[in-house]
């Protein structure tokens, strides 16, 4: 607030243009240090990451080779080849083995083997043979290259001795890498001092990137504080009349309040005519509308009924706190959505404009419909649990006597043939009770940690003969490798198989079922079971969850409810897409194992 001054007073301040000066000199001296100081800090972070990933694969090298030379007897084109295959990781431009002259030993490039490199590193590790060093490099094609080395050590002169005993008479070469099995600290390529320095050459284009983006901005943030500063001193000491500014002053902190583009609420505000003046990306993202057109013109022209009769509380004067409503927006697209909306007035009571915030509570509905929900296969489990138990027992005591009076009874009777039914049907009612006892107990899992392309190979392999049978084929495609999840093996099986028989039941005719397994983000695994099958309606995909629901004439409708209650106590997710005519693709998300 600023003090009262008699009306038509005027306040004028003269300032030194020196002092101007010198406060933007010491604002731009602040900027430009914090802004160095990040670039510094930006450069620190891009060589520990780049040097960290160069020493792990200069370490898997190493352990391949030792690997390799222990157990396989390995020579240089065993060597060269695990390095080229080595150099084909994402980042990797090329991995080298020099010894102490320069010259190249081994390339991921073989063009590049027994030529020598223009800068010898051997000089800079003296001794270091533990500890890596990195250094920037220009390659012949002006690219540049973050170069990581230290001594290659993948075994000691004793057990090179030890591992590559063998007759005189076996030779191994690649190039220059030739070497006799079985002399003394043979290694293959080994020069004659037996020092050899392995480079790991890294694209440091992405993190130079980043790194210009981050000093882009340094200049476009030191430029608008700069210019925020100098307009602030500007506007402080070059202030004309205390009326005037107040004026100014007022209406700017009224609308600045009010734009705010990052928050994750949608809001919109209008100008003293009523027309839309400010969005933020949330309240096109809510909308679906595209607001930049609507610019300038009455909310009405482009919302729906200015969100649902909001406009009427306004005109009145009201407030609106919290207004949930269903409104329709471009496209036919219904969404839940929470209203706030106020005029706002300045000190003196004038009107500037409208504001609205429009909050989505499209998640918000999920959740609760989630909670309601479980809450009803709660209660339904405990009364599924009671009844099959007071079933089971009345069910044992019908068959056994079923048994007896069938045993009875001569052979081919219809009695027998009577007796045989009731028998059949009482293990059908057995098998229904199993289902409703494994839905209702708390899904108790035994996790270890386990490999998801053997678990998936082992349950297609598990229903083989009846894919065949029923002139299905099946396809798999797995691509996570070694990665691993923790994970209870055979419940997991469980849930795969079960999809797999639906699979089969939707495909009467034949077709194919695909098995893709896929790591996302580096942190989950997804496992998708896809038919080419007739798809599920639309209006039943949100029920294939539910208990009880089913469209086959004999099912129980409890095998995918299973299945999602064994995911979601692995902390998964169970997803399904499908359309009539199709297919239908299951896909199940599981987090990956903490450690390796």
């Amino acid at each position: 607030m600023f003090p009262k001054i008699k009306s038509g007073a005027r306040l004028r301040l003269h300032t030194s243009p020196w002092i101007i000066i010198g406060s933007a000199a010491i604002l731009f001296i602040v900027v430009v240090v914090l802004a160095w100081q990040n670039y510094n800090r930006e450069k620190d972070y891009m060589s520990g990451i780049l040097s960290e990933k160069g020493a792990a694969i200069i370490m898997a090298v190493e352990a391949g080779v030792r690997t390799g030379m222990m157990r396989m007897m390995w020579g240089g084109d065993q060597v060269q080849t695990l390095i080229e295959e080595t150099a084909l990781l994402p980042g990797v431009l090329y991995i080298s083995v020099i010894d102490s002259g320069g010259t190249v030993l081994a390339d991921s490039r073989p063009e590049y083997i027994a030529t020598e490199i223009h800068d010898n590193p051997f000089e800079s590790v003296n001794g270091q043979d533990k500890q890596v060093q990195w250094r920037f490099q220009q390659l012949d094609n002006r690219q540049r290259s973050f170069e990581v080395y230290r001594y290659f050590s993948p075994a000691s002169r004793g057990d090179g001795r030890r591992m590559m005993h063998h007759s005189p008479g076996q030779m191994m070469h690649r190039g220059p890498m030739m070497t006799r099995r079985g002399e003394e600290g043979a290694f293959p390529f080994a020069d004659e001092q037996g020092q050899q320095l392995i480079l790991v050459g890294l694209d440091p284009a992405p993190f130079e990137e980043g790194r210009k983006e981050d000093v882009r901005n340094s200049i476009v943030i030191s430029g608008v504080l700069i210019i925020l500063g100098l307009a602030g001193f500007v506007s402080m000491f070059w202030m004309q009349s205390y009326r005037l500014a107040r004026r100014s002053l007022q209406d700017t902190s009224a609308i600045a309040e009010q734009v705010v583009t990052s928050l994750p609420v949608g809001l919109m505000a209008t100008d003293r005519d009523g027309n839309l003046a400010f969005y933020n990306n949330a309240a096109e993202r809510i909308t679906g509308l595209d607001l930049a057109a609507a610019r300038g013109m009455p909310p009405e022209t482009v919302l729906p009924g200015h969100l649902c009769g909001v406009k009427e509380y306004l005109a009145r004067g009201e407030p609106v706190s919290e207004m949930e409503m269903e409104c329709e927006f471009a496209g036919g697209r219904i969404v839940p959505v929470s209203v706030s909306a106020s005029n706002i007035i300045n000190e003196e009571g004038d009107f500037v404009g409208e504001v609205m915030i429009i909050r989505d509570l499209g998640e918000l509905r999920r959740l609760q419909d989630e909670i309601r929900r479980n809450e009803k296969l709660a209660a339904l489990g405990g009364l599924a649990a009671g009844v099959a138990h007071e079933l089971r027992n009345p069910l044992s005591s019908i068959k056994g006597i079923a048994s007896y009076y069938k045993s009875t009874f001569e052979e081919g009777s219809e009695e027998k043939k009577m007796a045989g039914v009731m028998i059949e049907e009482v293990d059908r009612l057995s098998r229904v009770i199993s289902e409703l006892l494994e839905f209702a107990r708390p899904a108790s899992l035994s996790r270890k940690a386990a490999n998801i392309d053997e678990l998936v190979a082992h349950s297609a392999r598990l229903v083989w003969q009846e894919a065949a049978a029923k002139n299905i084929e099946i396809q798999l495609d797995l691509n996570t490798g070694e990665m691993e999840a923790r994970v209870d093996p055979d419940r997991l099986t469980q849930c795969l198989l079960n999809l797999y028989l639906n699979a089969f039941q939707a495909m009467k005719d034949g077709g194919r079922l695909s098995v893709v397994s896929t790591v996302r983000d580096g942190d989950s695994v997804v496992i998708e079971v896809r038919d080419n099958g007739p798809g599920i309606p639309a209006e039943d995909q949100s029920k294939i969850f539910d208990p009880y629901f089913t469209t086959k004439p004999k099912g129980t409708g409890l095998g995918l409810p299973i299945v999602h209650k064994i995911i979601e106590a692995h902390q998964g997710q169970v997803k399904v897409r499908s359309a009539v005519g199709q297919g239908t693709v299951f896909s199940i998300i599981l987090p990956l194992a903490a450690e390796k």
